[in-house]
């Protein structure tokens, strides 16, 4: 340390660090945005590695920026090291990099609260990452007093290029799709967001239709252009996203995708025909056929697959069809298991192909088959993490304890009203996951009062009586707002409320979920409060 020069080669050394970290974050960021890393490995892992890298270019800057004070050559102020254009020492190159370091900060700053911040403030804050790209490379290109040598050209032409491959990559791919950016993390978990815009609705061609099991029908769906024009590719989904039909009889039913995400050129779904239909399933299993065109909505999507380092599927009957999709976006190495029930094996729709693709991963419990089997009992307690009380298996008195994977697995579920209460009261809240098909019927706990709703965007009030639904008096009142199952499942009409207290009576999602997210389901939701303040 008694080296004059110690400082200036710590200084050279971390400022070439931190920008080879910085552009590495922003590469990894895109190159998980496009999901060309999709099937490599976890997610979460590929996601904190990002995390990491931006963090790692902070510590490096800012080991460039205090070396720079220290050393005794050029005599830099605290000042002009943190105050843009203070500098005595090339001011406008150094003012490049203190705003980059800045930006930097707010960016790295953002990921770490994005469960707080609302999706929309969040992703224009990351999109800044470019402009700190740019800004470094011009700060090292005029401040730097290696400019002039070989290795250093190497080093920045090769930087400059990577990060230049990598935005042409992520153009492209906006160009492709959407532009929607895929991440694992849903909105519910990144605080409370912004108002929903409506959902896109298009004119989509049945394209195939095939049996898939004993009552239940595989439909594909592929979008119409318009006249002249060529085929386009659908907004990109996350798994555990569903659609609404509009069928010709004039019902709307939400059915979940059960394709796989990263196939934009049609929609996969599977409808089951019930003992007790409505009107829908009992009409599409008639009438649906190759070259039907429907409109359809969507894709929306409450049941998402959040990032974990293993995952526990339990799919009853028809609720295999969210979790399919949920296995074809895993990558090959991910930790999960699959624990299917069914009435029986020929109405368990995509059961022949989950056993030849996953033999290894897939639990079978079917309601026909002897269900006291050891070998089977102590599969599915295993599976379950020691849930021998389901009711699914009976003549079980006891249960190991629960195994390591079950105990670390988050748990997705997807079935009847049965078997999701069952598991939700044995997995912790934490790690438990579900989506339903049907209505739970839910009481308030007081008497349905009127209530004073205002539109705060639209700037419009009126009053909603107490036999009213609010979604009736937003649809009346000419809000755009859109309502689809009308029961509470669906979550399309949701709406983000600025002041007032919800009283929840939909089953969309967990109460102080929506709370945390400041949301609400008019289709069924009241209010506790006199007036209710909604974001329209």
């Amino acid at each position: 340390m008694n080296d004059p020069h110690i400082w200036w080669y710590i200084s050279r050394a971390s400022a070439v660090i931190g920008w080879a970290l910085m552009t590495l974050s922003v590469v990894w960021g895109i190159l998980l945005s496009t999901r060309v890393m999709r099937q490599i490995d976890n997610p979460a892992w590929l996601q904190d590695l990002h995390r990491y890298f931006g963090g790692a270019a902070i510590v490096m800057v800012a080991v460039h920026m205090v070396t720079l004070m220290l050393d005794g050559w050029l005599h830099l102020t605290i000042a002009e090291v943190l105050v843009p254009f203070t500098s005595h020492f090339k001011a406008l190159p150094v003012a490049l990099g203190v705003t980059a370091f800045y930006l930097l900060i707010a960016v790295q700053g953002t990921s770490l609260l994005m469960r707080f911040l609302p999706r929309r403030f969040w992703k224009v804050v990351h999109y800044s990452s470019y402009a700190t790209l740019i800004l470094v490379s011009f700060h090292a290109a005029f401040s730097g007093t290696d400019v002039g040598t070989s290795w250093y050209r190497v080093v920045s032409i090769a930087l400059i290029l990577l990060a230049m491959l990598a935005v042409v990559l992520r153009l492209v791919a906006t160009k492709r799709g959407s532009g929607a950016v895929a991440g694992r993390a849903t909105d519910a978990a990144r605080g409370i967001r912004p108002a929903p815009a409506l959902p896109e609705t298009r004119t989509m061609r049945v394209a195939a239709v095939t049996r898939v099991a004993e009552g239940v029908l595989g439909i594909r769906l592929v979008p119409v252009p318009p006249a002249g024009s060529a085929p386009e590719l659908l907004p990109a989904w996350h798994p555990g996203a569903h659609i609404t039909l509009h069928l010709p009889n004039g019902l709307e039913r939400q059915y979940s995708l059960c394709g796989d995400p990263a196939e934009r050129s049609h929609l996969d779904i599977a409808v089951l025909q019930t003992e007790t239909s409505r009107g829908g399933s009992a009409w599409i299993h008639a009438n649906v056929a190759p070259g039907l065109v429907l409109e359809v909505s969507g894709p929306l999507n409450h049941f998402d697959l959040e990032p974990a380092a293993a995952y526990l599927f339990i799919a009853g009957g028809i609720g295999i069809t969210p979790i399919m999709g949920m296995i074809e976006s895993l990558p090959a190495r991910r930790d999960w298991k699959l624990v299917y029930l069914g009435r029986s094996r020929s109405t368990m729709a995509f059961l022949d192909a989950l056993l030849k693709r996953y033999p290894d991963r897939v639990e079978v419990f079917a309601r026909d088959e002897q269900l006291v089997q050891p070998e089977a009992s102590e599969l599915l307690i295993n599976a379950f993490g020691g849930l021998g009380g389901l009711g699914i298996v009976s003549g079980l008195d006891a249960a190991p304890a629960p195994d390591t994977f079950a105990s670390r697995a988050d748990v997705y579920c997807c079935g009847p009203e049965s078997l999701m209460q069952a598991v939700a009261a044995l997995v912790p809240r934490e790690r438990m996951h579900f989506e339903r098909f049907i209505a739970v019927d839910r009481e308030s706990a007081q008497e349905p009062q009127a209530v004073t709703v205002t539109c705060a965007r639209s700037d419009v009030t009126f009053a909603v009586a107490a036999g009213e639904s609010i979604l009736d008096a937003l649809e009346n009142n000419g809000m755009p707002i859109l309502g689809s199952c009308r029961t509470g499942v669906c979550g399309t009409c949701e709406v983000r409320v600025v002041t007032g207290t919800p009283d929840h009576l939909d089953s969309v999602m967990d109460d102080e979920e929506k709370d945390s997210l400041r949301v609400m389901y008019p289709c069924v939701s009241r209010a506790t409060s006199a007036e209710l303040v909604l974001d329209i």
